[in-house]
């Protein structure tokens, strides 16, 4: 089988890449922004480009996954433009692209769409382009019949996730400061709650719902949560509540009922991997 996956130098693109290179043909297009290339998987091609110009490529390929967009949500606040251009101008390229392929496409929406009982679509740029994009699929895909799912990861954590610089992600934040013997800052109210999910459960789910998916809502979290200010007190007792902004969202519902369906769940506890990483 011939896999592509946009995004697949990024975190979670990379652990795909591997879970797939052993036993299909695999090729990753990425723009490195938040790609590096030093999670490059061994017998993967590896293309620098954006997905807007994915039209240009001559293969054609049987599944594809689009993980690569801005992933952000408080920062994408300072970039607007850039977060609605990077995310939303591709789109529609990759989906006449896997029209003309054949191909069977999985998306990863955003988890936002359903925070704060579903308001927290329009408190920031990366919210807005994620919900806009989940809708365009959908239409675009049930109006050509394009076999599709998408998926709604939930605060993914494990080896290769980025602890520092603008895509850093809070496990591995907190881990590295714990380390560096610095204080811990949690954006205020501290009580805003994640579902935290390890990378291996969620490239697990992402291998099922390739398999027997189709349509929307295939969330994939771990169903304890743990509130920011819990997740740092596992790490370290030295914690500093810092300002907040309007988009940082206080929970989102929970929706992993089709996941679970198709055999999936977690099975990675956050506590355990905290104590082995600390």
């Amino acid at each position: 089988m011939k896999v592509l996956i946009i995004g697949g130098a990024g975190f979670i693109g990379s652990h795909l890449c591997e879970a797939y290179a052993d036993k299909h043909d695999v090729t990753s297009i990425d723009n490195y922004i938040s790609g590096k290339k030093s999670n490059h998987i061994s017998n993967v091609k590896y293309i620098d480009m954006d997905a807007s110009n994915i039209l240009s490529l001559d293969n054609k390929f049987d599944l594809v996954f689009h993980l690569g967009e801005y992933s952000r949500v408080e920062k994408s606040l300072d970039k607007i433009d850039f977060v609605l251009e990077n995310n939303l101008s591709p789109t529609l390229n990759i989906l006449k692209f896997v029209k003309q392929s054949k191909a069977k496409l999985i998306y990863a929406g955003s988890s936002t769409k359903f925070a704060d009982n579903g308001t927290n679509m329009y408190k920031s740029p990366y919210a807005f382009s994620k919900w806009k994009n989940s809708e365009l699929i959908k239409y675009y895909c049930e109006t050509y019949n394009i076999n599709h799912a998408i998926v709604y990861f939930y605060n993914v954590y494990g080896k290769r996730e980025n602890s520092e610089g603008e895509f850093a992600t809070v496990v591995a934040k907190f881990l590295n400061r714990a380390k560096e013997g610095k204080a811990l800052k949690v954006t205020s109210p501290g009580t805003q709650r994640r579902n935290f999910t390890f990378i291996k459960d969620t490239i697990d789910a992402l291998e099922l719902v390739a398999i027997g998916g189709r349509g929307d809502f295939y969330g994939i979290a771990n169903k304890k949560s743990y509130s920011i200010i819990e997740l740092a007190k596992l790490i370290s007792d030295n914690v500093t509540i810092i300002k907040g902004n309007t988009a940082n969202r206080l929970d989102s519902e929970v929706i992993i009922e089709k996941t679970m369906q198709l055999g999936w769940e977690a099975k990675h506890s956050l506590e355990d991997y905290i104590i082995e990483n600390k």
